[in-house]
């Protein structure tokens, strides 16, 4: 796990998948850099996580879908709270985008993930 860097340098080049590495962790909260290359989540596939996610958009484009019939378009510096068990998945995202993911334990706040 590095202890400093650039959240836009050192892209890693257009893959089959996305990269993800993990720039901080500990028992309560995951951080992570996610890299996308015009991916998209699998045709049927959803996101169900145990753990809250609050993703923040860094460079480029994103949509996300939710499992209600929701679509959030994101772009630079949009951010969305996703709380545990909310059903999501990647529509579809731009090229050299970078996401700021973090990952925590669920908190009993309510949140809900919606358009600014």
């Amino acid at each position: 796990m590095p202890d400093h860097g650039n959240l836009t340098e050192h892209l890693p080049p257009a893959a089959d998948a996305e990269a993800f590495e993990t720039l901080f962790a500990n028992p309560a909260v995951r951080i992570e850099r996610i890299v996308s290359h015009g991916h998209a989540s699998a045709e049927g596939f959803w996101y169900d996580q145990p753990h809250d996610e609050w993703v923040v958009i860094v460079q480029g484009e994103a949509v996300l879908a939710f499992a209600d019939g929701r679509n959030l378009a994101l772009r630079s510096g949009d951010w969305v709270a996703i709380p545990a068990r909310c059903r999501h998945r990647v529509e579809s995202t731009g090229m050299n985008t970078v996401w700021l993911a973090v990952h925590a334990s669920p908190a009993s706040t309510g949140v809900e993930a919606r358009p600014r």
